[in-house]
C-alpha cells in the first residue's frame, strides 16, 4: 500500500486530520503545540483503495533555528519514504514563514504534494483558501478536519495522486514470505542461508536493513519470494523517523506475503513487540511460522525445548495453532526445515472443507454441545455453514441470532473446524449471519 505522510508545523490540525482519514481517534488532539511526540500510523480506505497514513507529529525546540532544523530533517525523511505528502497549514491564519520554508523544500523534491488548508469550518471562510496558493502548489484543498468538511474531496484527491496498486505476475506462482521481527534477531542471516548468497548486509548493528528486499529462490522445486524487512524496535525506542517508517514498511511487507516468519531472539523471546507484530500478521490473515533464533546460545539442557514451548503457549496463547522452529542462523541448525514448513503453511492457508463435512459438524454440535442463550430466553440456533473463501480460510455460519455468538463459543467452533482439517500455521476467520442476510 502507498504511504501518505502528513507534514506541517505544530497546531495546524495534523492529528485531527489523521484521525479523520483513518476513521478512528488514534492521535492525541490538543491545542498545545508539539503534543504529538511519537509517530502514528493508520490504514485508510476510500473507493476500494487502501493506503497508510502517517502523522509525523509536531516539534518542540528552544529556539527558531533548532525548530526549523528539526522540521527540515523530518520533511527529508518523509519525502524519502512517502508516496504522497499532505502539507497542512492553518487555513484561517494563512501561510507564515515556517510554511514557506517547508514549501520550498517540498517544491524542490518533485514529490506529489497536496496543500491542505485546515480549519476552514464554513463557507464564510472559503475565500481564505486562496492564500494557500501563494506556496506554489497546484493542488490546494480547504477542509475542516474537526467538522469533516471537504474530507471526501481530499480523499478523492489522494486516490488520484498515489501510485496505482500493483499485482504479482500471474505466471509467477511463488510463495511470498516476509521475514519480520525486532532488530538484530537474525532475519538477514536467515534470508542469506535460504537464498544461498549474501543478498542482504549482515551486521550486529540493529537497524542495518532499512528497506524491504525481495529475493526469488527455488528450493527443492518450489519457488519462494523472500522479503527481508527492517527490524522493529520497542515502541519506546521508536524515537526517530527512519525507524518509524521502517515499521510501516514492515507492515507493507506483511501485506504482500503469504506466510510471515516471525523471528524472535531465543534469549529474549515473546516481547511485547513480538506479540504486537504477531497480532498484525493474524489481522491481515497471513500464515505464520515462529522462529526462535540463537538457540545455540542457550546451552544443551535436554528439557530446554519443552520449557520454551510451554512458555510460548503461555505467553502467546492466541498463536496456539502456529508451529515453532528452534534454529541457529550462525551454525545452520534447523534452517533446512524452514522451506518445507513454509510450503505446508501456504497449502493449509488455501485449504477447503466441503459443505457436507461442515454441516455434519453442525449436526454433531447441535446434538451434543450446549449452545449460547441469553437472559431474554433466546436460544442460539445454527442453520448451516459454508466456507466462503481461502487465504485465509473463511467460514460463514447462518444462525438465528448472530449477537449470541460470544467469543468463547466462536473459539470453540474454531477448535472444532481445526479438528476437521490441517490448518496449522494459518488463521481462520468466522462470521455469523442472520438467516436472511446475504
Amino acid at each position: 500500500m502507498a504511504v501518505v505522510s502528513i507534514i506541517g508545523r505544530p497546531n495546524v490540525g495534523k492529528s485531527s486530520l489523521f484521525n479523520r482519514l483513518v476513521g478512528r481517534r488514534a492521535a492525541i488532539v490538543d491545542d498545545m503545540p508539539g503534543v504529538t511526540r511519537d509517530r502514528l500510523y493508520g490504514e485508510a480506505e476510500w473507493r476500494d483503495r487502501k493506503f497508510y497514513v502517517v502523522d509525523t507529529g509536531g516539534f518542540l525546540a528552544r529556539d527558531e533555528n533548532a525548530f526549523l532544523e528539526g522540521m527540515r530533517v523530518q520533511i527529508k525523511i518523509a519525502l524519502e519514504e512517502s508516496d504522497l505528502v499532505l502539507f497542512v497549514i492553518d487555513g484561517r491564519e494563512g501561510p507564515n514563514w515556517m510554511d514557506e520554508d517547508v514549501a520550498d523544500i517540498l517544491r524542490k523534491s518533485g514529490k506529489p504534494v497536496i496543500v491542505v488548508a485546515n480549519k476552514i469550518d464554513d463557507g464564510i471562510h472559503e475565500d481564505l483558501v486562496f492564500q494557500a496558493y501563494s506556496l506554489g502548489f497546484e493542488e490546494v484543498i480547504g477542509v475542516s478536519a474537526e467538522h469533516k468538511r471537504n474530507i471526501y474531496d481530499l480523499l478523492d484527491a489522494i486516490i488520484e495522486k498515489i501510485p496505482p496498486e500493483t499485482s504479482e505476475p500471474e505466471d509467477v506462482q511463488a510463495i511470498s514470505v516476509a521475514i519480520v521481527g525486532r532488530p538484530n534477531v537474525g532475519k538477514s542471516s536467515i534470508l542469506n542461508y535460504l537464498a544461498k548468497q549474501e543478498r542482504s548486509l549482515v551486521s550486529d548493528i540493529p537497524g542495518t536493513t532499512r528497506d524491504a528486499v525481495d529475493t526469488l529462490v527455488t528450493i527443492d522445486g518450489t519457488l519462494f519470494r523472500l522479503i527481508d524487512t527492517a527490524g522493529l524496535r520497542r515502541k519506546s525506542r521508536v524515537d526517530n523517523d527512519i525507524e518509524y517508517y521502517s515499521f510501516v514498511r514492515t507492515l507493507q511487507a506483511v501485506d504482500r506475503c503469504d506466510v510471515a516468519l516471525l523471528v524472535m531472539d531465543a534469549e529474549e523471546p515473546f516481547t511485547d513487540q513480538d506479540k504486537k507484530l504477531a497480532a498484525e500478521i493474524l489481522e491481515r490473515g497471513k500464515g505464520i511460522l515462529l522462529i526462535l533464533n540463537k538457540w545455540d546460545l542457550l546451552g544443551r539442557k535436554d528439557s530446554l525445548g519443552d520449557d520454551m514451548k510451554r512458555k510460548l503457549r503461555d505467553e502467546m496463547v492466541f498463536l496456539s495453532f502456529a508451529p515453532a522452529h528452534f534454529i541457529s542462523a550462525l551454525t545452520g541448525r534447523g534452517l533446512q526445515k524452514i522451506p518445507k514448513a513454509i510450503e505446508a503453511i501456504a497449502e493449509n492457508r488455501r485449504r477447503r472443507i466441503g459443505t457436507t463435512i461442515l454441516n455434519r459438524l453442525v449436526r454433531d454440535i447441535l446434538a451434543f454441545d450446549r449452545l449460547p442463550t441469553d437472559k431474554k430466553g433466546r436460544a442460539f440456533k445454527i442453520f448451516y455453514v459454508t466456507q466462503a473463501d481461502i487465504a485465509p480460510p473463511t467460514f460463514i455460519f447462518f444462525v438465528n441470532y448472530p449477537d449470541l455468538a460470544i467469543s468463547s463459543f466462536e473459539n470453540h467452533m474454531e477448535k472444532e473446524i481445526r479438528g476437521l482439517e490441517n490448518f496449522e500455521g494459518t488463521p481462520i476467520r468466522i462470521f455469523w449471519r442472520g438467516k436472511d442476510e446475504k
